[in-house]
């Protein structure tokens, strides 16, 4: 940053090429620089076009600045003001429809004005919603089944995988000790009681 001298003599401050970058770059980001740059442009044929760009920037820092305090007054009446302009407009709309003498040009205002009372309740509901928002509900899931089926809440797939398998292998283990207690190749498994020792060999004792 030089310091140069104005006409009047006094010094003033001269920034740098890259200052100045950083400072236009920050301007185009800026929320109120580019609401305000708008504003300028649309509102001509409202209050005319000498209308200064950094008063407009300053009255919509002014409405950040409320909005960050939650103060929602001024969006409340920007909200009331803009469904009061759509329902005049569908007025207005409705009003040339009736005159038109064709059909298509009936239905194109017709069409238009729909479209405008539309807009004027979603404003309508979006204030309300501004106004009185709603509250979160919550519901506790229930589980209801019919028959043999299981719900698992809040247990994570590796667990349930791991359960999955425990259950598979003890049903085929189950399945295995049944095979055994049956046939096998036409043999059976002997389950008579056991059996006294026989008087013509009293050596040999009885099999336990």
């Amino acid at each position: 940053m030089t310091a140069t001298k104005n006409p009047k003599g006094k010094p003033t401050a001269e920034l740098s090429p890259a200052t100045m970058k950083t400072l236009r770059a920050r301007m185009a980001l800026s929320a109120s620089i580019n609401g305000a740059a708008v504003i300028e442009i649309f509102q001509g044929n409202i209050v005319g076009k000498d209308t200064e760009l950094s008063l407009l920037v300053d009255g919509l820092r002014d409405t950040f600045k409320e909005v960050g305090n939650n103060d929602l007054s001024e969006l409340e009446a920007m909200l009331m003001g803009q469904a009061t302009a759509l329902q005049t407009i569908f007025t207005s709309l409705a009003r040339r429809a009736q005159e038109q003498e064709y059909q298509k040009k009936f239905e194109a205002f017709l069409g238009l004005a729909l479209k405008a009372q539309a807009q004027s309740r979603a404003t309508i509901s979006a204030l309300v919603d501004l106004k009185y928002p709603r509250q979160a509900t919550f519901v506790k899931q229930a589980n209801i089944a019919n028959g043999p089926q299981q719900v698992n809440n809040g247990v994570n797939d590796e667990n349930c995988a791991l359960r999955a398998g425990t259950h598979a292998h003890k049903a085929r283990s189950e399945s295995q000790q049944n095979k055994l207690l049956g046939t096998s190749d036409g043999n059976y498994l002997d389950t008579r009681a056991q059996g006294a020792a026989s008087r013509t060999n009293p050596h040999l004792a009885t099999v336990g």
